[in-house]
């Protein structure tokens, strides 16, 4: 490849990062809290990246905040609600982007060692990062990451645990690869199935694969902070298929302002706990226990920011888009739209404004409006005539 990967900033031993120390672990009361939550049978739905991505998007969403830190399975949530999404990847495309990662990583990485200019494939180490549970495998991942900075070797770790603070609850985060340089570089690997053609790919697939990539990062620098020598690269390997063959080929991906701005919005937002107690008594999202009108009483009581963009990215979009609908929230028209509108919360009090019928004309969102209204209906008028 014509482009190295960069190493971004050199990390200062003295600085104190916001992700770069151990997760506070919740209390035990509002651990019980959050079981209660989804329901005291049901297991915790695991947070991942791209989950992560999308909530660090849309981080004034209090209600996906809650619902993704109490481990919630919003999918089920929305299918008891009637709202069901069908949002997350086919079984077909799991499937092939499995088969294309066993490839990529098959006879020790050769082929992703390649894409890093590796020569002798065979020098690397893989470290076994087998552990119980999550925690365990973390641990285990925080210690091959230190013992191959200290040899100054190459090393490829396949599917490490990571683990970042997310509103006061700790996320466990699962990357594709890691791959420590001799020179004790850390770099994030992302192997998607989808085509890179001519050396370039579609451009929506990879500012998400960058999104999602930066998470990983963030995880990262909360182990190098800990490691000497160590530094977290602030560019990632996305691997993809080559044109429309199968063979792997790479690209360097500059993360720098996904990083900037996920550590940003998930920095904003509120800790679980605090939503959680501001919540009526007795309130569950528990699916096999809550009828459907119960269920929609729970989720009414948590507030949310719903924008169009959910829908790519939330189960309950659907939801929140038929309530902000019937609601006449000018949410539903998207956050530009609702920017430009200030006061005006709904699509009726946009359209009073905007016929006279109420609003200040001296405030410049009214008078825009009714200026609007003049010109359409100038226009309209001139169209009439010429018939």
């Amino acid at each position: 490849m014509s482009e190295s990967l960069g190493s971004g900033p050199v990390r200062r031993p003295h600085t104190t990062l916001r992700f770069g120390v151990p997760p506070a672990r919740s209390e035990p009361g509002a651990r019980v809290r959050l079981a209660e939550l989804r329901g005291p049978g049901t297991a915790p739905h695991p947070l991942d990246a791209r989950a992560l991505a999308a909530l660090a998007a849309n981080p004034g969403c209090r209600r996906r905040a809650l619902l993704d830190g109490a481990g919630v399975d919003k999918a089920a949530l929305a299918s008891a609600l009637g709202a069901s999404s069908g949002f997350g990847q086919s079984q077909f495309a799991f499937m092939r982007g499995n088969a294309f990662e066993a490839k990529v990583k098959a006879d020790g990485g050769v082929e992703l060692m390649r894409l890093l200019g590796v020569a002798e494939p065979a020098d690397v180490r893989m470290p076994d990062l087998a552990a119980a549970g999550p925690e365990g495998r973390t641990a285990r991942t925080a210690l091959a990451l230190r013992e191959a900075t200290e040899a100054g070797e190459w090393a490829l770790l396949d599917h490490p645990m990571l683990v970042l603070e997310v509103a006061g609850s700790p996320a466990y985060l699962e990357p594709d690869a890691v791959v420590v340089h001799p020179d004790g570089r850390w770099t994030v690997v992302e192997i998607k199935s989808f085509p890179m053609i001519d050396g370039s790919a579609d451009a929506a697939k990879v500012g998400a694969a960058a999104r999602q990539a930066a998470v990983y990062v963030l995880a990262l620098e909360r182990v190098a902070a800990l490691t000497d020598g160590a530094r977290v690269a602030h560019s990632v390997l996305l691997v993809c298929p080559k044109d429309f063959s199968n063979q792997p080929t790479g690209s360097v991906v500059d993360v720098r302002k996904q990083l900037s701005v996920t550590r940003r919005q998930l920095a904003r937002l509120t800790r679980v706990e605090e939503i959680a107690a501001a919540l009526p008594e007795g309130v569950t999202f528990d699916v096999e226990a809550c009828s459907a009108e119960q269920l929609a009483a729970a989720v009414e009581a948590v507030p949310h920011a719903y924008a169009p963009e959910c829908l790519a990215a939330c189960e309950l979009a659907f939801h929140c888009r038929d309530r902000a609908r019937s609601a006449g929230a000018v949410e539903a028209l998207g956050r530009s739209v609702r920017g430009e509108l200030g006061g005006l919360t709904t699509v009726g009090a946009v359209l009073a404004a905007a016929r006279g019928e109420s609003g200040d004309p001296d405030d410049p969102t009214v008078s825009a409006l009714r200026r609007a209204a003049a010109l359409r209906a100038e226009s309209l008028e001139a169209v009439d005539a010429c018939r």
